[in-house]
């Protein structure tokens, strides 16, 4: 259960993170709803992202991995448009591929450094 809710923080940060640096991308709704964002994040990571890279793995061997940043922007641009229809206002403004790009990209910064400093939290000792 840990593993679950340091996941979920880890990721609602990345998200707030994401707001905060890239202007086209802005919270409309309030602090909370970061929480259900970030878990609408995960559970697209976890249902999506694999079918995604099992279905785009020649291009991902082909770009040497770099298909993965598109792979990111589909699923942060997911996220945003799922969120909106429960009513989570995170919204991608024009060029939106190029927000979302941004967004996922500092998403999965954000991400793996703090996956790294709570390694050990999260393996479970």
């Amino acid at each position: 259960m840990t593993k679950f809710i340091l996941r979920l923080l880890i990721n609602a940060i990345a998200l707030y993170l994401a707001v905060l640096i890239v202007p086209g991308i802005n919270l409309l709704s309030d602090m909370l709803s970061l929480v259900w964002l970030a878990l609408i994040f995960g559970l697209v990571n976890a249902l999506v992202r694999p079918l995604l890279k099992f279905l785009t793995c020649a291009l991902i061997i082909l770009t040497l991995g770099l298909f993965t940043l598109v792979i990111n922007t589909f699923l942060f641009w997911l996220t945003s448009i799922i969120g909106q229809s429960f009513g989570i206002a995170l919204v991608i403004s024009d060029p939106v591929w190029w927000n979302a790009f941004l967004g996922g990209l500092i998403v999965s910064i954000v991400s793996v450094v703090m996956t790294m400093i709570l390694r050990d939290e999260l393996k479970g000792k």
